[in-house]
């Protein structure tokens, strides 16, 4: 006797597994808990089979039903409906693993896990958050180009033309990634970038001519503020490092034996090392901030706290407060200003410095054969720099150097010992 809706929805749960048949091979279980489970009961290849088809009320009677058919009719066409049941679940599992937001997600681990720094994985997360909310449910193989186009058009509207580069950038790359873990053939973010407009090159403002640089470096001397960022920007025309790698130097980086300071790969934009050679008006500078500062992992630790760096805005935030417009000065432009004072001078290698500004070399072979090549020219030019930066701030006229005084100068160790014990030994001033 065939089954009815009411008698299934009032049968009550009983003390042991119970079954209720329907007809050709359809049953439904009566479990304790009080949950009734609808099976289909089969023979395939000589060997008795049961498919699960679903759980009583999510699939009703008559649903049950039509897919005890549909069961049925694979049988008859010498299909396994419990095989082919797992193949369509493999199968689904594939396409939602295919999907943009999950490749996309892939992609961003696969580069944190390669070591990128936060702050470029922070970067790489906004441009995804731009393309996910419109694509992020679609499979890869599906995407067409006009789909990622209107979402670059729409914001090249809003005036966003970098951020339209950037996102397009970003999107070749998923794909990319894509065609190489086999989710996709084609790249449909390929060529989207020639339909778009350019946007403008915008270069870090920088102070480039030497008296105007002089002034700069006098009113760095009398600005007032926190000592600590005081400091820090009075030590950045020196070193002229990256605005980040500066405000994140932590004490064990430097090497006053050596006079050395060592960035780690980690926090450098092209994920190499860099040493920079630390001149003596630069050491004596960190000796001061010693004082302040020993008690924290960082040597220009944040206002609020010893465990955090300095803000990435203190720098040009004090710039402004002395009067340089951002159209004028930035924290960035002191390596500007740096790269075009010292190659007027006339004094140093171009290779020299560009290695001090720790650009990456776009021919390999020649960027492994000089890796260490101008260190020597490099130590000479730290010196020669911090010296010429002081001839500048006391306002002396600016000619033409001998390049004997680029020779090195004999740092004397007394004054190296001592600003490690100044780091070491002096209390901390609140």
């Amino acid at each position: 006797m065939s089954l009815t809706d009411s008698a299934i929805r009032n049968a009550r749960s009983p003390a042991k597994d119970t079954k209720l048949y329907d007809g050709d091979g359809l049953f439904i279980i009566l479990k304790p808990s009080g949950s009734k489970l609808w099976r289909f009961k089969y023979r395939f290849a000589g060997y008795d089979k049961i498919l699960a088809l679903g759980q009583y009320p999510d699939l009703t009677l008559r649903e049950a039903r039509a897919k005890r058919d549909e069961a049925r009719k694979l049988l008859a066409n010498n299909v396994d409906p419990g095989a082919e049941k797992k193949r369509v679940a493999v199968e689904t599992a594939i396409a939602a693993a295919g999907t943009f937001e999950a490749i996309c997600d892939e992609f961003l681990d696969l580069l944190e896990r390669d070591g990128r720094s936060l702050a470029t994985m922070t970067k790489n997360r906004w441009l995804a958050k731009k393309l996910k909310p419109e694509l992020g449910r679609r499979l890869l193989p599906d995407i067409e180009p006009f789909e990622i186009l209107t979402i670059l058009k729409r914001m090249e509207r809003r005036g966003n033309h970098e951020s339209a580069k950037r996102v397009c950038e970003f999107a070749v790359r998923v794909f990319n990634y894509g065609i190489i873990t086999s989710r996709c053939r084609t790249n449909p973010a390929t060529s989207l970038s020639a339909a778009l407009v350019s946007p403008k090159v915008k270069h870090h403002a920088a102070i480039l001519e030497p008296k105007a640089f002089g002034k700069l470096l006098r009113d760095i001397d009398t600005i007032e503020g926190f000592m600590t960022s005081r400091l820090a920007l009075k030590i950045a025309p020196l070193l002229f490092v990256r605005p980040g790698e500066l405000r994140k130097a932590e004490w064990a980086e430097f090497d006053f034996e050596q006079k050395i300071w060592r960035i780690p790969a980690a926090r450098m934009k092209e994920r190499v090392e860099h040493v920079v050679p630390l001149p003596r008006q630069a050491i004596e500078i960190l000796a001061d901030v010693s004082q302040l500062t020993s008690g924290s992992k960082y040597v220009f630790p944040s206002i609020r706290s010893n465990h955090s760096p300095m803000s990435e805005n203190t720098v040009n935030a004090m710039l402004r407060r002395m009067g340089y417009g951002h159209d004028e000065m930035t924290g960035h432009g002191f390596r500007s200003s740096a790269s075009t004072l010292l190659n007027e001078s006339g004094l140093w290698s171009a290779d020299a410095i560009e290695h001090a500004l720790s650009h990456k070399d776009k021919n390999q072979i020649r960027a492994i054969y000089h890796r260490g090549k101008h260190w020597e020219e490099r130590v000479r030019m730290a010196q020669w720099w911090a010296d010429y930066l002081d001839k500048l701030r006391h306002g002396a006229t600016v000619v033409a150097i001998n390049a004997a005084l680029a020779k090195p100068r004999n740092l004397s160790s007394t004054r190296v010992t001592a600003a490690v014990a100044v780091k070491r030994k002096r209390p901390r001033v609140c």
